[in-house]
């Protein structure tokens, strides 16, 4: 069993910086793929970035050279680094994880993930 929590949400203004944190515990062993998805009001979850425990990183358009996912082993961390957000960012940010590489198939889906978080909200305004 492997439990997730997401932390660092909130309301900040488009341009700026936000870090939201996926902390995992419990039977953490062997490599994972770990994802984020954020579901916007009204709409449905998405996928937009994930990384790979040994190092790989996947990113959707709509972030690319804007967010960045790392990870610290040590304490069983991946972040996601959220630079110049937009309005259009503001959605219900969610960390999934399940054992294996990471594909894009896996990522633009929603349902064959092993363990989720609780989600975390972030709001951007204009």
């Amino acid at each position: 069993q492997v439990q997730l929590v997401e932390s660092g949400g909130g309301s900040v203004q488009a341009g700026r910086s936000l870090t939201l944190s996926c902390a995992a515990s419990g039977n953490t062993g062997g490599r994972y793929c770990v994802a984020w998805f954020r579901q916007p009001p009204g709409k449905e979850r998405e996928g937009f970035a994930a990384i790979h425990t040994g190092g790989n990183t996947y990113y959707a358009n709509s972030v690319k050279g804007r967010f960045t996912v790392s990870q610290v082993n040590a304490n069983n961390t991946v972040y996601l680094h959220m630079n110049s957000l937009k309005p259009e960012d503001t959605a219900m940010y969610y960390c999934a994880a399940q054992l294996g590489l990471c594909s894009w198939y896996l990522i633009e889906r929603s349902n064959d993930w092993n363990y989720w978080g609780q989600g975390t909200q972030v709001t951007v305004s204009s």
